[in-house]
Formats: C-alpha cells, sequence, structure tokens
C-alpha cells in the first residue's frame, strides 16, 4: 500500500487536522476568557475591600464628631477627603 498524497486516507487526515484545529482554537478562546474573568475577580475583590474600608472609616468619623472630639469643619473635610 502507498502511503502520503495518493493514499486513500487523505479524506480521514484532512478531517482529523481541521477538527484539531478547530479545537486548538476553541482552547486558546477559553484560556482568554479564563484569564480576562481571573482578572475581573480580582480587580472586583479590591474594589470591595476599599470600598469596606472606606466605609468603616467614615463611620469612625462620625463616631468622633458625635464625640465632640472634632468640629463640623473638620468632619466635612475628612468626609471629603474619604469620598
Amino acid at each position: 500500500m502507498m502511503y502520503g498524497l495518493y493514499s486513500n486516507n487523505w479524506g480521514y487526515n484532512m478531517m482529523n487536522g481541521t477538527i484539531g484545529g478547530i479545537m486548538m482554537i476553541f482552547f486558546w478562546i477559553l484560556l482568554v476568557i479564563f484569564i480576562v474573568w481571573v482578572v475581573k475577580e480580582i480587580s472586583g475583590k479590591n474594589s470591595h475591600t476599599n470600598s469596606a474600608s472606606n466605609s468603616r472609616a467614615i463611620d469612625i468619623l462620625k463616631e468622633r464628631y458625635a464625640k465632640g472630639e472634632i468640629d463640623k469643619q473638620e468632619f466635612e473635610a475628612k468626609k471629603k477627603d474619604l469620598s
């Protein structure tokens, strides 16, 4: 039997190569989607953490103002800095 260009398996090899190429493209698309998702998750957690710490800082500022430790002008200035 002859193998190569004149082989009867040429159609099978062409189909196998095409499916392999499609699978490779599919793999890379999934990999890029996964990387984008990971980056979004990491950046989303950082912004959530910053938001929570900012909220806590404003709560402390309100407590200090309520206790009379700072006056209204200082309260407003510090609140503006935190926002």
